[in-house]
């Protein structure tokens, strides 16, 4: 068979050789001759080939729109971080406090930005073949967990502007506490699994810097080192886990996969079912829930007192929020697995969590800071529960978990801001060091007082009191009668050590030693109005809005128990 001559320098991108690429194939190729013609398919007949927009209008848009208000409040975070580092390069350290009021001011203008995506039905980076297939959605529950966050991270760097002043380099801890709360802000929009972990470790890995920042500190280094090989390893499982599900159901996106995860053959079950167990360890991690708690009291008395704040909310707000979208939206077919485990596991959490608290010694180093470590575990368990509910009932039981979610963070930032404040004049921050605040420092007495008994579901506390009902009616509502059990037990446990606590405030203070010079202690119980005078305007400021906040919500409830009521996705 003889070869046409060969045409492959021919410009096929012109007009000319389109029109030589599709005329009539005549002479030696009609019979039979193989040429360029033959090659890019022309029929022999004599037809032309397809046009080239037709061709090009068959092929898929993959250029997705992007929704700029929809992602303003991370996008404005990570934007003040990065502005924040540069400008550090260029202040004077006498200006660096102008570095935590930019910070300040980015937190505030990611907050306004959430006000227009109140109505919660705002959605980009969707699939041009799906469009309701998204990843990144902005619903009632992103704006929640949001608010929680950012209200979070702002009211952290309140109570760390002195400290950047005197301890901390401050170009690089509000630089790393504005990049977490970037991360922890995107998390709860995320829809995929692949933006869900991005934005796990985008929240977790400055956290470790952050904790580890006290220079020539043992115990600041001994807990970051805890809490990275810790957390390093919850997130290699997690990933193992998200590669299980991916191979089983060949997507990364919650929605799909929810769909898909049903229709698993059989000798993929087990694979399957792996892969949702491993993911949820992960965020089980960042939750504290038991075994995966033991890093929290370590690492909350060796990171910065800011820094432990920002972690028993924010950091758990991350974990809650990533078990929740895993849980509901990907894994609703497999609510017989992570049901019980998750029941199992907020019984286990709160118990062991408030039978710690309940043991420390009021005289010991840090005894403070630990009980407020280990009811924060004790707490999580609680979170837990309308979590576990929402798997044997319906979605709307995850609104308790977001009303009692919001009500703790306002209080125990409240109580770590205190807390701060009894750091300055006693650094060993001693359970026994608050016996007589209220003859110092009256009005923060009051406060920390109120904040223990919100903790602890007690009046004047209501908000405490409503939440912790809503949680106990989503166990009962759901079936989970031994679950509610429980936590009634450890609700009674847990007012001990609060009561004890509150207790210790309105003491009579011990009187100081006569021989003993004039030091920071000494003018704090002889002289309460020197040391109030002494007190961070930033770290009242932060006591005020925390126990205003917890006024208005016990006064009015219904602002964070409507999410009780309401469906969030």
């Amino acid at each position: 068979m003889a070869i046409a001559p060969s045409t492959a320098a021919m410009d096929t991108s012109s007009p000319a050789g389109a029109q030589e690429l599709t005329a009539p194939v005549t002479g030696p190729a009609a019979q039979g001759v193989i040429g360029p013609a033959a090659d890019f398919g022309a029929p022999a007949s004599g037809a032309s080939l397809p046009d080239v927009t037709t061709l090009a209008a068959d092929v898929p848009n993959l250029v997705q729109s992007v929704d700029w208000v929809a992602i303003a409040p991370p996008t404005i975070t990570a934007v003040v971080a990065l502005a924040v580092l540069v400008a550090d390069l260029f202040v004077p350290a006498a200006h660096k406090r102008w570095l935590g009021l930019g910070a300040i001011g980015g937190l505030i203008a990611a907050l306004i930005a959430l006000v227009p995506l109140s109505d919660g039905d705002r959605q980009t980076f969707c699939l041009t073949t799906a469009p309701d297939t998204c990843s990144y959605v902005a619903d009632h529950f992103t704006l929640a967990i949001q608010l929680l966050v950012l209200g979070g991270a702002l009211l952290t760097t309140l109570l760390a502007l002195s400290d950047t002043r005197r301890d901390l380099p401050a170009g690089e801890f509000w630089f790393l506490l504005l990049a977490s709360a970037a991360g922890a802000a995107l998390l709860p929009a995320s829809r995929d699994l692949a933006t869900l972990i991005v934005a796990l470790e985008v929240a977790s890995l400055p956290a470790f810097a952050l904790v580890g920042l006290k220079r020539g500190d043992r115990r600041s280094s001994e807990a970051a080192l805890k809490f990275f090989l810790s957390s390093v390893t919850a997130t290699a499982v997690s990933l193992l886990g998200v590669s299980f599900v991916y191979g089983t159901t060949g997507s990364l996106h919650l929605t799909e996969i929810a769909t898909r995860i049903g229709e698993v053959s059989g000798q993929l079950d087990t694979l399957a079912k792996t892969g949702v167990a491993l993911t949820l360890i992960g965020f089980a991690f960042k939750t504290a829930a038991v075994p995966f708690h033991f890093w929290v009291p370590d690492t909350y008395v060796g990171a910065p007192l800011p820094i432990a704040a920002y972690l028993s909310v924010v950091g758990k707000a991350v974990g809650f929020s990533g078990l929740i979208l895993v849980t509901v939206i990907a894994f609703p077919g497999y609510a017989d697995v992570w049901g019980p485990a998750i029941a199992v596991l907020a019984a286990l959490t709160m118990t062991a969590g408030n039978v710690a608290a309940l043991r420390q010694s009021a005289d010991r180093p840090w005894s403070a800071v630990r009980l407020l470590a280990w009811s924060s575990v004790g707490q999580a368990g609680y979170i837990l529960v309308p979590i576990a509910a929402a798997a044997y009932s319906s979605d709307d039981q995850i609104g308790a978990t977001v009303a009692y979610a919001l009500m703790y963070a306002a209080v125990n930032l409240g109580a770590f801001a205190v807390a701060a404040l009894v750091s300055r004049t006693h650094p060993l921050n001693r359970i026994s060091d608050y016996r007589g605040l209220y003859s110092t420092r009256p009005l923060a007495a009051l406060a920390m007082g109120f904040f223990l008994l919100c903790l602890a579901g007690l009046p004047p506390g209501i908000i405490g009191l409503f939440a912790k009902v809503t949680v106990f009616s989503s166990a009962v509502d759901a079936g989970l009668g031994w679950l509610a059990v429980v936590m009634a037990i450890n609700v009674v446990i847990a007012l001990y050590y609060y009561l004890r606590w509150t207790a210790i405030l309105f003491r009579t203070p011990e009187a100081a030693p006569e021989s003993a010079p004039e030091s920071a202690s000494a003018m704090d119980t002889g002289r309460g109005t020197l040391a109030l005078r002494r007190t961070p305007r930033a770290v009242t400021l932060a006591i005020a809005l925390t126990a205003a906040v917890g006024v208005a919500l016990s006064g009015y409830p219904q602002l964070v128990l409507r999410f009780a009521a309401t469906s969030l996705f």
